[in-house]
């Protein structure tokens, strides 16, 4: 496959050089990094290659790279090198998902071997999803997206008609509502896609650095700037450049970073010099900017510019018909990712997660879905129910208990009148009482004839 690319990141200067012309020698495109985030920004969903990082290395180690890698794709192979004494370290890396790890000192073919299987099966991994998407399947997105209700049919159409275009785009949407997803997918079904994708926190920068940090500087722009030294914003340079709260960022930068989104330049401090930025922004909110505008905390120029297109990612609350199928595939890459056998959701724990209120969101489910995973109950939930009328309450826990059922069952409709102790035709009386279409939960051959 044309494009493969092996992101290598080493922090000794040395192995990463010799590492690296192995590789080149043995016939593989490599990039090479002396540091984790500039091959982290290069990962994405559809990432056509492989990283082989060291796993002692200062701030962000190999083990911490692999899950952040995982977290945007578990299906991207990480090749672990280690030191002599780390082999233990490395046996628990492979069963929390590394692919496969190689021991200093290492021989360069044994090297270009495990590569080589590891692009193989990555290959596969693409290729596969293509296939599964050319026959009607499922595609990446409504693997990233979860969800069947119309809110997030939307959105995944929204994405895939606004993803390719250059159009700057402003997310909204309450903590843990899958944000920074969306603006990957926006990145990665762009002609960008193969570029980096910069994510910066507007709400963690620190206010004596900020300029520095997005802006980059000169020599002596300052004590201490001993060197010059690039920007986020020129490191992002041909990609993407995620403004994660972008409400947070202090009123005296916006009027600097107006002109960047609206000129597409930047200058450095302590130089005159313009240089010109070929990049995408998308920014997030948790609330409506509007608000923000209104009490004169966010620019209304700035805002005009960044909401070209405005993407609203739907909180739980309006898409609980989706919770129950959420929180299935959530066990599942919870069960993967930590090397257990498939994890079971019995129909009663999912009628207890359709009950529950998830403030946190996506974010919240999974940590559930985690703990379920490995073998730890869910927590009772504290919902106060008093103030609904008892008919509401049957009518309420009826439906949940069907729609889990028919989860739990993968839609095969036999198990589910079994199991709920119904006829099969009382089944199909309460689904239509309740609207439930069991088309939303796959329909399966043996089904085909129960209509």
């Amino acid at each position: 496959m044309s494009g493969e690319r092996i992101l290598l990141v080493d922090d000794e200067a040395d192995m990463l050089l010799s590492t690296s012309q192995t590789l080149d020698l043995a016939g593989f495109a490599v990039e090479a990094f002396s540091s984790v985030q500039p091959a982290l920004d290069l990962v994405s969903f559809g990432f056509r290659g492989i990283v082989i990082t060291d796993i002692r290395m200062p701030g962000m180690d190999g083990l911490s790279l692999m899950r952040r890698i995982h977290d945007i794709d578990p299906e991207i192979p990480v090749i672990l090198v280690t030191g002599h004494g780390d082999v233990q370290l490395a046996v628990r890396a492979m069963r929390e998902g590394a692919h496969d790890f190689v021991e200093k000192p290492f021989d360069g073919s044994q090297l270009a071997e495990i590569t080589a299987r590891a692009l193989a099966y990555r290959r596969v991994v693409l290729e596969n999803r293509v296939l599964r998407a050319a026959a009607g399947q499922v595609d990446d997105l409504e693997t990233r997206l979860v969800g069947r209700t119309n809110p997030m049919v939307d959105l995944r159409r929204r994405i895939r008609t606004i993803g390719p275009t250059d159009a700057d785009v402003l997310i909204i949407g309450e903590t843990g509502s899958g944000k920074e997803v969306v603006a990957r997918a926006l990145h990665d079904q762009s002609p960008r896609a193969n570029r980096s994708f910069i994510a910066i926190d507007c709400a963690a920068l620190p206010a004596n650095l900020i300029e520095s940090e997005l802006f980059g500087h000169e020599a002596g722009a300052f004590p201490g700037a001993l060197r010059p030294r690039f920007g986020k914003f020129e490191h992002a340079q041909g990609g993407t450049i995620l403004l994660d709260e972008i409400g947070s960022m202090p009123i005296d930068l916006q009027g600097k970073f107006l002109r960047v989104v609206q000129d597409r330049v930047i200058t450095r401090l302590g130089s005159h010099e313009i240089r010109p930025l070929d990049v995408r922004f998308i920014a997030t909110s948790r609330r409506p900017l509007e608000g923000e505008v209104a009490a004169g905390r966010f620019r209304a120029d700035l805002l005009y510019r960044l909401n070209v297109v405005t993407l609203t990612v739907p909180p739980l609350s309006a898409r609980r018909e989706d919770v129950q199928l959420l929180f299935i595939k959530l066990v599942q890459e919870a069960a993967s990712r930590h090397r257990r056998d498939p994890v079971p959701v019995p129909p009663q724990l999912l009628e207890e997660i359709a009950r529950r209120d998830w403030p946190g969101n996506v974010r919240e489910l999974r940590n559930a879905a985690d703990r379920h995973a490995l073998g730890i109950a869910l927590q009772p939930a504290d919902r106060p129910l008093a103030s609904q009328r008892l008919a509401d309450r049957v009518t309420g826990f009826e439906r949940e208990a069907i729609v889990a059922a028919l989860a739990a069952y993968g839609g095969r409709l036999k198990p589910v009148y079994e199991s709920l102790g119904l006829s099969r035709k009382t089944l199909y009386e309460k689904m239509q009482k309740h609207g439930i279409d069991k088309a939303q939960f796959g329909v399966h051959p043996e089904d085909s004839g129960e209509e």
